[in-house]
């Protein structure tokens, strides 16, 4: 039997696991009080008008529930409005406000960066072929 070390799945989760903590410290120690999901969520928002918080938590890969407590988060700090969908009264209408928009613009440097360094030392044609991995690995699951 593999140890858990040789594993690809457990490699997988802890590379994803080492980089969400990386990414989060530069963005605290940068000064800006929003978490890595809170800037997904956002982003997520601003790049598609009109979703359901189901099709938000697809997106980002949370449960609705979590996406709900997030939202909830961002209304209180001004990031996004919330008000009832014309179309139906059971869903909300998100919409990213000006200072929304400006912690978008504030934190995607340190995104960015931090995207880069964890890609450090991997040729583009390295990158292209993970890319082409786990696109594999994920449609094997579905």
């Amino acid at each position: 039997m593999q140890k858990l070390e040789e594993l690809v799945f457990y490699n997988l989760e802890n590379t994803i696991k080492t980089y969400r903590q990386f990414a989060q410290k530069q963005i605290t120690s940068s000064g800006f009080d929003i978490t890595i999901d809170q800037w997904l969520i956002l982003k997520t928002i601003q790049e598609n008008d009109n979703l359901a918080q189901q099709t938000i938590a697809e997106k980002v890969f949370k449960d609705v529930a979590s996406i709900t407590r997030i939202i909830e988060i961002l209304v209180k700090k001004g990031y996004i409005s919330r008000s009832f969908h014309n179309d139906d009264r059971r869903r909300f209408a998100l919409a990213i406000t000006k200072e929304g928009e400006k912690i978008i613009d504030k934190v995607l440097p340190i995104i960015e960066q931090n995207r880069a360094q964890a890609l450090t030392s991997l040729s583009e044609k390295d990158v292209k072929t993970l890319q082409k991995l786990l696109t594999i690995l994920t449609k094997n699951c579905l």
